[in-house]
């Protein structure tokens, strides 16, 4: 495990990271980290504590990170987009002891009413002489929330073992090495971002160059300066297309890099082919979850297949089963289960989810998927109906569904994901109104900023008279889709 900071000590005047316009070094990033530590220490964080993080990617917040590693301390980054209601749930859920924000970042405010200590995270310095190490590699070291189909986010416990575990394999499997530069313009509080994007770096002893926020023109110029890899989601990809169509020089830029993946959401096969064509660059597309990290791709060398994800990532195995549990046959759709060294410690604070979610070792992901006859993977959806894939991010359907029935014109409520070419799915409210109301779209949109994070609220409203059930009352969604489209 300590090979993640060998690069301290290996290549300290290497570039580790550029953000912000600020480049720190491997030496710059151990005395940055430990001078966080030091400062965390002298508030009384100890090992195996919970520190929550509200932050926008900066200088600070990777000194923050690698500090906590270092320290023992469990990260908890909390989505920067997230309002109240979902910050107070993870503090709660967490029982954070601290909480580090940016300048006017809501969690400050919910962490005051809650009692809970906050400090802004550039704040914290101390001095980095002789800070010694204590993290355990078995034990919790982040705790990534993500949604589940109860509406509310567990925390995923992911230990050092896990994610050195997880990150290795994935990195020599696309052959990253210290002459790569990688280009990330995905958040910091997914395990994308956070733990391939960050971790992956300081593995391989390579440098990095990270954008707050996806924007393709300062994409395109990274990669112009010497980025050799590129990873994103749909969405990116969808507007670096838009982008290139009118810029024959950015296309000349992108044909320089080496390698571009793709996760988080299924990517249009006309992607592929406008990607490939514009830049001569074939995408390589690949699938995981925070509970299980990197668990299936496309091969580096061999066929990149729009569709499909490809094959196991060495360290884990991958089965496709029936609902009985039997393994499918070629062609036939059935649920993913994992099993590997870079699994979850299981959902914090909820022995009995953690348990219901493995059978026998194998991790269930509620995915479904076919193998063709070569062997690849194709992702077919959720078995559960209630996850939104919504330009990268994973939304439960029953969260907004909870702050929509909040309005008393809505009687019911049921909230779907319609196909979209540029966000993969369009989040959508389904609506049965309470006799003699209309809809008032800017007060349901007034109560949904106010509640939730913005790409998580509707993008258009449906008045019903009824929302389809079976015989026991159980909503159907997937007619319901259907009855939407149809409408559309």
């Amino acid at each position: 495990m300590t090979r993640l900071f060998d690069g301290f000590h290996a290549c300290p005047d290497r570039l580790a990271f550029s953000v912000g316009g600020v480049d720190l070094s491997y030496r710059d990033l151990d005395r940055r980290s430990a001078s966080v530590a030091q400062a965390l220490k002298a508030k009384g964080i100890r090992p195996g504590e919970r520190v929550a993080v509200q932050s926008e990617t900066s200088a600070s917040l990777l000194g923050v990170i690698v500090a906590h590693l270092r320290l023992g301390v469990i990260h908890v980054p909390i989505n920067t987009r997230y309002q109240a209601d979902e910050i107070d749930h993870i503090l709660e859920d967490s029982q954070a002891s601290l909480v580090l924000v940016d300048d006017g970042a809501p969690a400050a405010d919910v962490a005051e009413a809650r009692g809970t200590p906050w400090v802004p995270v550039d704040s914290l310095i101390g001095d980095p002489a002789g800070f010694e190490e204590s993290w355990e590699s078995d034990t919790p070291a982040m705790l990534i929330y993500t949604s589940g189909t109860t509406g509310r986010s567990k925390g995923v416990a992911l230990s050092l073992n896990a994610l050195s575990a997880n990150v290795g394999a994935t990195t020599t499997l696309w052959r990253w090495s210290q002459d790569d530069h990688l280009v990330l313009a995905l958040p910091l509080f997914h395990v994308h971002g956070l733990g391939l994007g960050v971790l992956g770096t300081l593995l391989t002893q390579m440098s990095a160059t990270l954008h707050p926020r996806f924007d393709a023109e300062r994409v395109i110029e990274a990669v112009a300066a010497g980025g050799s890899i590129f990873m994103g989601v749909p969405t990116m990809y969808a507007r670096l297309i838009a982008h290139l169509k009118g810029e024959g020089q950015a296309r000349e830029a992108l044909r320089a890099a080496r390698l571009f993946t793709s996760g988080s959401a299924a990517l249009p096969a006309s992607a592929h082919e406008a990607f490939e064509r514009l830049t001569g660059k074939r995408i390589l597309e690949r699938y995981g979850m925070s509970e299980t990290g990197f668990t299936l791709s496309n091969p580096y060398a061999g066929e990149r297949r729009a569709g499909s994800v490809g094959f196991a990532v060495p360290g884990y195995e991958v089965r496709v089963v029936t609902d009985e549990g039997e393994d499918c046959g070629p062609g036939d759709a059935g649920e993913i289960w994992v099993r590997g060294d870079g699994l979850m410690l299981g959902y914090w604070g909820q022995p009995e989810a953690s348990a219901s979610a493995f059978t026998e070792g194998w991790f269930r992901t509620g995915d479904v998927a076919r193998v063709d006859e070569d062997g690849y993977h194709h992702i077919l959806g959720r078995r559960s109906a209630d996850i939104i894939k919504s330009g990268g991010f994973k939304i439960s359907a029953l969260e907004i569904e909870d702050v929509l029935l909040r309005d008393p014109a809505v009687a019911e409520v049921a909230v779907v994901g319609l196909p979209d070419p540029e966000w993969g799915e369009r989040i959508v409210a389904a609506l049965v109104l309470t006799p003699g109301e209309t809809i008032d779209s800017e007060r349901l949109d007034a109560l949904s900023n106010a509640h939730l994070a913005r790409f998580k609220c509707p993008r258009a409203y449906y008045p019903l008279t009824e929302l389809p059930r079976n015989a026991l009352g159980k909503l159907q969604k997937h007619h319901l889709t259907a009855q939407l489209l149809a409408i559309k």
